[in-house]
């Protein structure tokens, strides 16, 4: 089964709340809320992958050193098994806005779970809610 790795990001503002984008119409799991990030191309770092994703999806600039690792998923899907490290963001630059389509909520750490999320994001909640 392929391995595809992803990194993901949660975004925490001064509030405590963390950022969720909701998968536009005619994606895979359309419709589904996630921590912001992407795949992970040839020969990038999970951290450059993030750097890159942030500035393509939500206009936001951010640097390696405000990149703290905190978890991982692993889970296996139909067809392609993901990994995703995720990591905690507290600096960046800009203002996070929409740019591929996709709805933005900033979330209180206790109302993730309220949020219908991808399987291999779910694992993920209480890993935040223990943190924040």
């Amino acid at each position: 089964m392929k391995i595809v790795l992803v990194a993901a990001v949660a975004l925490v503002d001064p509030d405590g709340r963390v950022l969720l984008a909701r998968r536009p119409p005619g994606k895979p799991l359309a419709g589904l809320w996630e921590f912001p990030g992407g795949k992970v191309e040839a020969g990038e770092t999970p951290e450059a992958a993030l750097i890159r994703e942030l500035h393509e999806e939500l206009g936001i600039e951010t640097w390696q050193s405000c990149l703290a690792p905190l978890s991982f998923a692993s889970h296996a899907y139909d067809d392609f098994h993901l990994l995703m490290p995720l990591f905690v963001c507290r600096r960046w630059q800009g203002i996070a806005r929409p740019r591929e389509g996709q709805d933005l909520s900033w979330v209180r750490p206790a109302r993730l779970a309220d949020y219908p999320m991808p399987p291999a994001d779910l694992p993920l909640i209480p890993v935040l809610r223990d943190l924040l």
